[in-house]
């Protein structure tokens, strides 16, 4: 009887230590609410192509996501982008090609200058 409850308590204990450690290592330093946003820019003989990409990189969802191209362009409305999601703009024709600007409500501002990546001309982002 002694050998079948101590054989429980164990299990209990490494069960409990395994989801604690699961716990830390994928989800104790992701914060809450983050972007990640990656303006591209790349010229070709064919004109210039240009990207926005942005990925929530947080736990939870971030909504009412304001993309600013400036120059007095339209932005781009998202209203809700969930953990893990990712989106391809394209700026406006007339946009301020040097930075674009993100806002959300739960107040992420993030201005980023476009990047213009190595190598040959830019017609689609591999690994969307």
């Amino acid at each position: 009887m002694v050998r079948k409850t101590l054989t429980i308590v164990v299990g209990a204990g490494l069960g409990a230590a395994i989801v604690a450690a699961v716990y830390f290592l994928f989800f104790a330093n992701v914060p809450e609410y983050a972007l990640s946003v990656s303006p591209i820019i790349s010229e070709g003989q064919f004109g210039t192509y240009t990207h926005v990409v942005i990925k929530n990189t947080g736990r939870r969802p971030v909504t009412n996501l304001v993309v600013d191209y400036g120059n007095n362009t339209k932005p781009d409305v998202i209203p809700v982008l969930n953990p893990g999601d990712r989106i391809l703009l394209s700026p406006p024709v007339g946009s301020n090609l040097s930075e674009v600007r993100v806002t959300t409500a739960e107040g992420i501002d993030i201005v980023k200058q476009y990047i213009r990546p190595p190598g040959g001309p830019l017609v689609g982002i591999r690994g969307f």
